[in-house]
């Protein structure tokens, strides 16, 4: 299914209204005043230029000034779409003639609200061309600003960052200030110091609708910088970081920065080594909120099952979604079905865009995806400098309060072994009971049976806050464990599910305390091969299936745990 970008084709089409001139795709090679009078008489003889269209030419400094001359008589002039129109040229030229051109805007008093100079070779030294323009008057109104294949590099993004800022600090002591509302960079190699410069301006301007940043090499160090200005940019529509190195640090950030982006229609993070982690941080965020989203591309990020069927939990309420591009991930099969089982529940399912088998899947099809595996290939791959301490690269003695992924938890749910509380002096039967790794019935019928549920709970809340989810969740499979045993038991158990799912909706931890139980309840296959529940499985299912059937049980997470429970029955 092929990704449709709205913005991009809107865009086109307003690129070629209204009155101007287009010389676009004549491949004519402009050099001296003689060979462009074709053009200057043009736009001389154009009584209302609001636009100039040179794409798909070649402009040399003579012909570039004599363009400059021209554009002095039209104070009209909006838009400049001169993309792909300095081919062949001296990298000693291009600047100047970029600055005769700007000369004549500036001299004409326009305003300008687009400027589009993509897939121009300007390097750094292009970039002296275009400081004057963009620090003046005539950019108090720009609205677009395309400089997409320009290979500025970091010195060129840095002169790109501080004319803006001149600029938009300038026009805040008239009644126009700048409100730029779409910025694309791509392939300009940026990098980190590029990418944290441009952050600067962004953090201040406050007005971006689409930011384009793809392949800049930029790592999680420049994202983070992005995704701390993009929080104040809060009517943010469209965001493109595809080809970079987000991981799930730059996730971390993101998902932060796009709690504030309730407008979000199209988010391209695809080729971005999100992971499993990065896809887990991203659909919490996804999941409770952005319910205008059309596009989600996070196709060839290194995603285990867990996170797939994050993301896929997190589309229940995008009625707009057109395209959801997981491709390339490392899913295996079975995931990849159950995604699409899911995409179809919530009639998703043309959205979902072609996956094929991916690395995960061994010669008999059977194969699951371990992340371990090759975390420390991508050390080798990644310069450690910019992406040191991936989550995921960690050593075993450093997993404590990271995500225990690879240990049967998932994410933000960590092994009750590293979480042990303060014992009291005294231990209470209840204390006794949730501290127990396998506790008895005789264990369970010691405490006060007057009201166990009530007991249970104040003991749950005594615990300090770090202690009080991860204790939780245990505690209801130890009471499940014994609920075909016990009716009191799954009384118990039902009334602490409630407590979980409301503590998890408060806290954004839905998609974490949903996938832990699946994987508790072998519903959902763990990524680490050597896990085996520690609790009967058929009791815990049971105990869930009573507790999905009380009022307080989520409406959506009811639909997720039947799809798997009835898969689990036709298996």
């Amino acid at each position: 299914m092929a990704e449709i970008n709205l913005t991009t084709l809107s865009a086109a089409l307003d690129n070629v209204s209204g009155s101007g001139v287009s010389f676009e795709n004549k491949e004519k090679n402009w050099g001296s005043k003689e060979e462009v009078k074709e053009l200057t008489d043009a736009i001389d003889k154009c009584r209302n230029l609001e636009f100039l269209n040179l794409a798909g030419n070649t402009l040399g400094v003579e012909a570039a000034q004599e363009v400059g001359k021209s554009l002095k008589k039209h104070p009209e002039f909006q838009r400049a779409l001169w993309k792909d129109s300095f081919t062949g040229r001296l990298k000693t030229e291009i600047p100047i003639a970029l600055q005769s051109m700007g000369r004549g805007i500036i001299d004409a008093g326009a305003h300008l609200t687009v400027f589009d100079c993509s897939d121009n070779a300007l390097g750094p030294n292009g970039m002296k061309g275009l400081v004057e323009l963009f620090s003046s008057a005539a950019c108090f109104s720009l609205q677009e600003l395309k400089i997409n294949n320009c290979g500025l590099g970091i010195d060129g993004g840095k002169m790109l960052a501080k004319a803006l800022t001149e600029c938009l600090k300038a026009s805040l002591k008239t009644p126009t200030p700048m409100k730029l509302k779409v910025f694309i960079a791509g392939r300009n190699r940026l990098e980190n110091k590029g990418a944290e410069a441009l952050a600067g301006f962004f953090a201040q301007v406050k007005t971006l609708e689409e930011l384009a940043m793809p392949q800049n090499g930029i790592y999680h160090e420049g994202i983070t910088a992005l995704s701390a200005a993009l929080k104040k940019n809060q009517n943010m529509q469209v965001l493109n970081l595809n080809d970079n190195t987000i991981g799930s640090k730059g996730a971390e950030a993101l998902a932060d920065a796009m709690c504030n982006m309730h407008k979000l229609r199209e988010i391209n993070f695809g080729d971005c080594l999100l992971k499993t982690r990065g896809a887990t941080l991203l659909g919490e965020v996804l999941s409770d909120q952005h319910e205008a989203l059309e596009v989600l591309t996070l196709n060839d990020n290194e995603i285990g099952p867990n996170g797939g069927l994050s993301l896929a939990f997190a589309m229940a309420n995008k009625v707009n979604l057109q395209t959801l591009q997981l491709n390339g991930n490392h899913f295996g099969r079975e995931c990849r079905e159950l995604i699409a089982d899911e995409l179809r529940r919530f009639n998703l399912e043309n959205a979902l865009a072609p996956m094929d088998e991916d690395d995960s899947e061994e010669d008999d099809g059977e194969g699951e995806y371990e992340e371990g595996e090759d975390e420390l290939e991508e050390e080798e791959e990644i310069d450690t400098e910019d992406i040191e301490d991936e989550d995921e690269c960690a050593d075993d003695d450093d997993e404590t309060d990271e995500a225990v992924e690879d240990g049967g938890q998932e994410a933000n749910m960590p092994n009750l072994s590293i979480l042990t509380p303060p014992t009291r002096v005294q231990a209470s039967p209840v204390e006794t009971f949730c501290r127990s790794e396998k506790p008895t019935l005789a264990m369970f019928n010691a405490i006060d049976g007057k009201d166990r549920v009530a007991a249970f709970q104040e003991y749950l809340k005594s615990l300090p806050s770090d202690f009080y989810l991860v204790y939780l969740v245990f505690t209801i499979l130890k009471c499940s464990d014994l609920s075909l045993q016990s009716k009191e038991a799954l009384a118990v158990s039902d009334a602490l599910f409630a407590d979980a799912f409301q503590y998890a909706q408060d806290n954004s931890q839905v998609n974490s305390v949903r996938n832990f139980f699946l994987i508790q309840l072998c519903l959902l296959r763990c990524e680490d091969k050597t896990f085996q529940p520690t609790y009967n499985t058929q009791a815990c299912r049971s105990a869930l299936e009573s507790a999905m059937k009380k009022n307080f049980f989520p409406s959506d997470l009811r639909g997720t745990f039947e799809c798997f429970l009835d898969k689990m029955k036709f298996d």
